[in-house]
C-alpha cells in the first residue's frame, strides 16, 4: 500500500515538473503576456513604453468643423425686404359666357435687397414684371414702390421707396467667390419672412437656359442652399455678410428645392 502511494505521488510530481519546463521554454521568443501588451486605455500615459500616448494626442488636435452663421445672418437679414407683385388678371366663370368676365388682382411674393440706404432696391426682373402695384413690406411698414428700371437679360430690376437711412447691405465679390465656400441665403420663402439658409457654392459660371430675352445674360453662382418660392430677389451672402449675388432660380420640377439653386453674381449687379 505504502509503495502504491509513493509511486503515485512521484508520478504527480514528475507531472508537475513536466508541465513548467514545457510552458516555461515552448513559448516563442519575444511573445508577451496579457500583462505586457504593448498598447494602453486612451487618455493613459504608459512611461514604460515610448509613444504609447501618441495616437490619443493625435485625436485630440484633430480640428472640428466649427461654422458660425450667425453674424452673416444678423447683417443681412434688416437689409432684405418683402415684394408683393400685383397684377390684374382675367378669371373665366360662367358668366364669360353670356358676354361678361370677371377679374381680380394676383398677388405674387418675392425678395428684395436694400443696395442704397436712400430707397435703392435690387430683385428679380421676374417677381415684378407685368405689375400693375408694387409694394414694398419693410419693419412691417408697406411701401408703394417705383421700378425704376428692369432687364430681362440678366432678369434683374431696381426698386425705388420714399425712405432714409435704410441699411444697405454691403457688397462683396462674386469673382472672388471660391468653389466650396460657405454662402448663406436670406429671404421670404413661401411667405416666410426673414428665412436663413446655408450652403456652399457648388460652381461658377453656370448657363440653364432660363432667360428668354434675345441675349440673355446668364453665369450663375450654383449653390446648395435651400432656395424656395419667394426667396427670388433675395440675398446671398459669403460668411462675412457680403453681399455675393441675388437669388433667382432652383432646378425642380416640383417647384420646390430639391438640391441646386441658382443667383445672380453680385458683379453683374453692379452694373
Amino acid at each position: 500500500m505504502k509503495s502504491t502511494l509513493k509511486i503515485i505521488l512521484i508520478g504527480f510530481i514528475s507531472g508537475l515538473a513536466g508541465a513548467y519546463v514545457f510552458f516555461h521554454y515552448s513559448r516563442p521568443e519575444g511573445a508577451l503576456t496579457p500583462d505586457q501588451q504593448p498598447y494602453s486605455m486612451v487618455g493613459y500615459d504608459s512611461p514604460a513604453i515610448d509613444n504609447s500616448n501618441r495616437f490619443h494626442n493625435e485625436l485630440k488636435a484633430v480640428p472640428t468643423m466649427d461654422v458660425d452663421f450667425t453674424a452673416a445672418a444678423t447683417k443681412t437679414i434688416p437689409s432684405v425686404v418683402f415684394i408683393n407683385s400685383i397684377s390684374k388678371g382675367t378669371i373665366s366663370n360662367w358668366d364669360w359666357f353670356f358676354g361678361g368676365g370677371s377679374s381680380q388682382s394676383r398677388v405674387s411674393t418675392g425678395s428684395g435687397v436694400i443696395f442704397s440706404s436712400d430707397g435703392y432696391i435690387v430683385t428679380n426682373n421676374h417677381v415684378v414684371e407685368s405689375a400693375e402695384k408694387i409694394e414694398v413690406v419693410y419693419n412691417k411698414i408697406v411701401y408703394p414702390a417705383e421700378l425704376i428700371g428692369n432687364d430681362p437679360s440678366t432678369d434683374l430690376a431696381v426698386l425705388k421707396i420714399k425712405e432714409t437711412n435704410l441699411p444697405a447691405i454691403k457688397l462683396g465679390s462674386s469673382q472672388n467667390l471660391q468653389v466650396g465656400e460657405w454662402v448663406v441665403a436670406v429671404g421670404n420663402p413661401f411667405s416666410l419672412s426673414s428665412t436663413v439658409t446655408s450652403g456652399i457654392v457648388s460652381a461658377k459660371g453656370r448657363r440653364i437656359g432660363i432667360l428668354e430675352d434675345k441675349f440673355p445674360i446668364e453665369s450663375f453662382i450654383q449653390t446648395d442652399a435651400a432656395i424656395n418660392p419667394g426667396n427670388s430677389g433675395g440675398a446671398l451672402v459669403n460668411k462675412n455678410g457680403e453681399l455675393v449675388g441675388i437669388n433667382t432660380a432652383i432646378l425642380s420640377q416640383t417647384g420646390s428645392y430639391t438640391g441646386y439653386a441658382f443667383a445672380i453674381p453680385v458683379d453683374i449687379t453692379k452694373k
